[in-house]
């Protein structure tokens, strides 16, 4: 039987984490949240884990105040605590009992300006080329994409992924976007934006949503299972991308979402500018997965949440 910690459990990812892993007999499953541990602090990390002795630590576990962390000096230097140090400290802890980490960054890593590939054997010089002809590039950012971060959230957790691989061989690095499920039962927790737009439709005759900042849902059930389904396979270590299929901006999703809900009310498109918000975000941040099978649509995945 496996030992399986999972930090962050009370989350929108964690309660589907626990959930997961402890319908399979084959995992002992040991949930902790804020209350049970805080892991920005090194010595209760390493204590608390040594007396655990776990064989997995997920850590599930993360700020996400996006734009908190932009507007106040305060708050970044607790992001780069929670998603920067944090995670260097579960790896030394994971590296020292011998487990196995799991920690999960974001596609806001990147900058929203993705390489274009070109097809194999292209030369640049197009005078007589026919290599272009039917072929449609996957636009995206792989997993051996640079990281670019151009907010302050996005740079706190590129630290969380340097100080993970820095501090243990035996990790996976899940990267996602946009992350909806069942609303976090933790203090103070977010709720996800399909909630959020359901609220909103259901009380006002039309609402606005920005038609900008292209990627892919990530629905937490769909990742949990998928953590599960890499542990078991024991997968190579490494980075990961993990999204639900197809991509869209917030207003397409919004469409999708009301359509799904019956509701009428009217919704207009609008560009970023009509929500000015202080940290930026990327303007196209696809996740490309190369390692793994994908996943369902989110509009299939939205369709469960919904029932």
């Amino acid at each position: 039987m496996q030992k399986i910690l999972i930090i962050g459990s009370k989350g929108m990812l964690g309660q589907e984490l626990v959930k997961t892993f402890k319908k399979d007999k084959d995992y002992k499953v040991i949930a902790w949240d804020r209350e049970d541990i805080d892991i920005s602090k090194e010595k209760e990390v390493s204590k608390k884990i040594g007396f655990t002795k776990p064989n997995i630590i997920i850590n599930a576990a993360a700020y996400n105040a996006v734009d908190k962390c932009e507007e106040s000096k305060k708050e970044f230097e607790i992001a780069k605590k929670i998603n920067g140090l944090a995670p260097g400290y579960l790896a030394k802890s994971a590296k020292k009992n011998k487990a196995v980490l799991v920690h999960y960054s974001t596609d806001y890593v990147f900058n929203g300006e993705p390489e274009i590939p070109e097809p194999a054997g292209c030369t640049h010089s197009c005078g007589s080329c026919s290599l272009h002809q039917g072929f449609q590039p996957e636009v995206g950012f792989d997993e051996n994409a640079k990281p670019s971060p151009i907010s302050n959230y996005g740079k706190s957790k590129l630290i969380g992924e340097k100080e993970v691989a820095k501090n243990v061989k035996s990790y996976y690095i899940i990267r996602l976007s946009k992350l909806f499920g069942s609303p976090a039962m933790g203090e103070g927790a977010k709720r996800s934006f399909f909630d959020v737009m359901l609220e909103a439709g259901k009380k006002n005759k039309e609402v606005k949503a920005v038609d900008e900042e292209t990627s892919c849902f990530t629905y937490a059930l769909d990742l949990a299972k998928k953590t599960k389904e890499m542990l078991d396979a024991k997968k190579p270590f490494g980075i990961y991308h993990i999204t639900n299929s197809d991509s869209c901006t917030w207003y397409e999703a919004v469409v999708e979402l009301y359509r799904q809900a019956k509701i009428k009310t009217k919704i207009i498109p609008v560009d970023g500018n009509e929500f000015p918000r202080p940290a930026k975000r990327p303007f196209y941040s696809v996740l490309v997965n190369t390692k793994l099978n994908p996943m369902r649509s989110w509009k299939e995945a939205l369709k469960e949440y919904l029932k």
